[in-house]
């Protein structure tokens, strides 16, 4: 047993320690006072709950000049001159963030001291005056005063949130509490405004948003955490400015407190996890579905039985494949890698006459032609990827169009014909620019038998079936969050449960020269990553897509990077092991990231097959 303090030192240490010793320093005046006083005013919030009640595309608020204005310039002085920001990037987010500061009141005096407005402006939030004005504006019931949940945060030139609805755990509400220069005007071209999307139907956020808030200082934007329906992001931050901002959250009453309710936590995490990640209107709107076409039969046994290219086959890759690509002794040099790592990267794929070309078309689009930046503006051949929580990226898979609404997305999966993907038929629209055409062309020799024939060679794979996209990755827009192969990605006992993927990745602007160097920086996005699943169950907290930050620790995960390139073939064998994704591309990247991506279904070898 370790021996008692004195009764002095005791009370010297909880006073310096004890949280709830320094709240009581703060009376209901005090918190008042920390507030600009219209807030304590019955008419001012009438006016706000009038306008969070006919607020679109949800129920959601924003008050300017929320806090007493020179108690607020102090916590930016404070933030910017004692917090230290660790830089946080995954596949949904790129931000400065501090740790939690839940537990500011747990540091000792000579920490807390070098903050004490940054403590002041926590208590304020937190108190139960400002939760009533909260709970009365929004209509949200009871929030809890023992769960805090708040962090700063920083968004520079390039940060940026993708589209999510908050719904985790037990949040009630949603708060941003912006601090920006508050003497300068953050004008809309800066980015970094905060944008609400509207749902398609409850889960399925639209793939364009509705409204945004182009944020000032001390303005604070409020929503209730709705499951299903409260989608936002934060734009990327345009400009070399700091957007500074504490992010947080209310949180539903815990045991012991005014408005608890049994149960009700359980029954809100069982909303997120069920209701989002395995609904049927999630599966119905996802565009494109990750279904593979039937190989038939006859090509199979053509391409199992191929031990090597016959002249025909030859004469017909060669309009498209670099010469080197087809020297038996080069092919099984690269074979022999393939087998070692399962992963073989072939640059200058096509040849050259072909490349060229291909080249040209992509960079006279880029340069002569708006690029689409809604759902709207996108047109045929092309498609638009869904839902923007998942993935935006605009596509070409061998189909008709199809729009977005809930009656169409109906009728595509329950009543009209199950169209299969016929890239040939599409080429011979009459509507088709050049640059389609080439990019569809590269589609259909993807699915031709003599390129099958070169991939067994290659990989000593069979493949039983296949998906085929063309797929271009705009600026300011597009991504593809962190997905996994199905763990029975096998249909049947004569697949394995592994896919081939490949990569051609066609972004003209990373092409020899000086600009390469933008893209291979990663600053601007667009490459593909693929890293081991987090499997570490004991730290909820940790994202399980972290995979750049400060600490050199957590990039152990990642097993491979591709950053946008010209012309170049990626192979890779993949299950249900690894997380892959395309890191959203930057507003300020040189251009789209273009590439065809293709999945094929391995067959199963045979006890014979396996002996030789």
């Amino acid at each position: 047993m370790a021996p008692s303090k004195r009764p002095q030192e005791t009370a010297v240490a909880e006073e310096e320690s004890s949280p709830k010793k320094l709240n009581t320093n703060f009376t209901k005046e005090d918190i008042e006072h920390f507030f600009n006083a219209q807030i304590w005013k019955s008419e001012f919030q009438d006016e706000i709950q009038k306008q969070v009640k006919e607020s679109s595309p949800y129920k959601w608020g924003t008050i300017k000049h929320l806090m007493d204005d020179t108690l607020l310039r102090q916590v930016r002085k404070e933030v910017l001159s004692e917090i230290a920001f660790t830089k946080k990037e995954t596949d949904i987010y790129k931000v400065y963030q501090s740790g939690d500061l839940a537990n500011l009141s747990g540091l000792d005096w000579n920490d807390l001291s070098r903050l004490p407005s940054l403590y002041k402006l926590r208590a304020a939030i937190y108190s139960q005056e400002f939760r009533d004005v909260v709970s009365r504006i929004t209509g949200c019931g009871k929030l809890s005063g023992v769960k805090t949940d708040m962090s700063i945060n920083t968004y520079t030139k390039g940060c940026h949130l993708l589209t999510h609805d908050d719904v985790i755990g037990s949040r009630r509400v949603s708060f941003i509490l912006y601090m920006p220069d508050p003497d300068k005007v953050w004008k809309p071209q800066y980015g970094g405004a905060l944008r609400l999307f509207p749902a398609v139907v409850p889960n399925v956020p639209h793939t364009d948003y509705e409204c945004k808030l182009v944020p000032q200082f001390n303005q604070i934007a409020f929503f209730t955490v709705q499951p299903g329906l409260s989608f936002h992001d934060v734009e990327e931050v345009r400009e070399e400015k700091h957007r500074l901002s504490i992010q947080g959250w209310f949180h539903i009453p815990q045991p012991g407190e005014d408005g608890f309710v049994e149960g009700e936590q359980e029954k809100t995490e069982a909303m997120s996890t069920l209701q989002q990640l395995q609904s049927k209107e999630l599966q119905e709107f996802d565009f494109p579905k990750s279904i593979r076409t039937e190989i038939n039969p006859l090509e199979m046994k053509n391409i199992q039985s191929c031990e090597r290219l016959n002249q025909q086959d030859i004469d017909y890759l060669k309009y498209f494949i670099n010469p080197t690509y087809l020297n038996p002794t080069h092919i099984r040099k690269l074979s022999e890698f393939f087998i070692d790592e399962s992963l073989v990267e072939l640059k200058d794929f096509f040849n050259d006459d072909y490349a060229s070309v291909l080249k040209q078309l992509l960079r006279d689009v880029e340069i002569n032609t708006e690029t689409p930046q809604n759902s709207t503006e996108v047109r045929h051949p092309w498609k638009i990827a869904v839902p923007p929580h998942k993935q935006r990226f605009m596509y070409i898979d061998g189909t008709s169009y199809h729009g977005l609404s809930k009656g169409e997305i109906k009728h595509i999966n329950e009543v009209g014909p199950q169209e299969q993907p016929n890239f040939t038929l599409l080429k011979q629209s009459n509507n088709l620019n050049p640059t389609d055409s080439k990019i569809i062309e590269i589609c259909e020799f993807l699915k031709s038998v003599a390129f099958k024939k070169w991939l067994k060679i290659l990989t000593g794979l069979i493949l039983a079936n296949e998906q085929i996209l063309a797929r271009r990755f705009r600026p300011g827009h597009d991504f593809i969050l962190a997905t996994t192969v199905d763990s029975d990605a096998g249909r049947n006992d004569y697949e394995e449960n592994v896919l081939l993927e490949a990569t051609l990745n066609l972004t003209p602007t990373a092409a020899t020269g000086k600009k390469s160097n933008s893209w291979e920086s990663g600053e601007f996005g667009g490459y593909e990553l693929c890293m081991a699943q987090n499997t570490n169950d004991g730290d909820e907290e940790d994202d399980p897509a972290i995979y750049r930050s400060s600490k050199d620790s957590e990039e152990d995960s990642v097993l491979y990077t591709s950053q946008c390139k010209w012309n170049t073939l990626t192979l890779m064998v993949r299950d249900a092991s690894l997380l892959k994704f395309v890191k959203y591309v930057s507003i300020n990247a040189k251009g789209s990231r273009w590439d065809i991506s293709c999945q094929w279904n391995i067959k199963a070898e045979t006890e014979e097959e396996t002996e030789n």
